[in-house]
């Protein structure tokens, strides 16, 4: 479990696969939102909360989104202080569950990416963008049909990593090295 302070009242959660398997979860749990998910979820943000130093009391908002075949990423809110009547503290807990439409790994050496490029060719032209962040790059592969999306993956992780950055921090504070069309620029340029 990673995690990282965003904002004075937004923290994120980033859970591994394997460590959803750690804690006896499924994906399918999560998304049946079963007693089993709250209670994890709730030791979770206690966790997070107290490693953090994020005061948990108010109503509290927890966006979870999947990411296939890499874990979950949990944004936990808190909202602005509100007026309670009758001064006890309280957790309130909203959930909402997305998938990621896109695919966000990263790598440490450009070699790996090119590489992984002329491995992915045989998979159509995907869309694709190349960022650079803190020495790093980070390969965004966005549309990738039903039918080839695990044999993508594959290939991914066997050059780099799934990123545990969103895509807005990406694309906020680093740079967009190749817009759309990365995997074709770079079986053009390094073939």
């Amino acid at each position: 479990m990673k995690l990282e302070r965003l904002t004075n009242n937004k923290i994120k959660i980033f859970l591994t696969l394997d460590d959803l398997i750690d804690r006896g979860i499924t994906k399918e749990d999560i998304l049946g939102n079963s007693l089993k998910v709250h209670k994890l979820f709730q030791d979770m943000v206690e966790e997070a909360c107290e490693e953090l130093s994020f005061k948990m009391s108010g109503s509290i908002a927890i966006e979870i989104f999947s990411l296939p075949a890499q874990g979950l990423i949990i944004i936990v809110t808190k909202e602005e202080e509100e007026l309670l009547a009758d001064e006890e503290e309280f957790l309130d807990l909203q959930v909402k569950i997305d998938d990621f439409p896109h695919i966000l790994y990263v790598f440490d050496d450009f070699e790996d990416i090119v590489q992984l490029s002329h491995r992915l060719s045989f998979q159509g032209l995907l869309k694709s963008t190349l960022y650079h962040f803190e020495g790093r790059y980070y390969l965004l592969i966005e549309n990738v049909k039903d039918t080839t999306y695990d044999t993508v993956i594959s290939l991914a992780a066997e050059y780099g990593h799934a990123s545990t950055l969103t895509l807005s921090r990406i694309n906020e504070y680093g740079t967009c090295i190749i817009e759309n069309e990365a995997i074709h620029v770079l079986l053009t340029h390094f073939s």
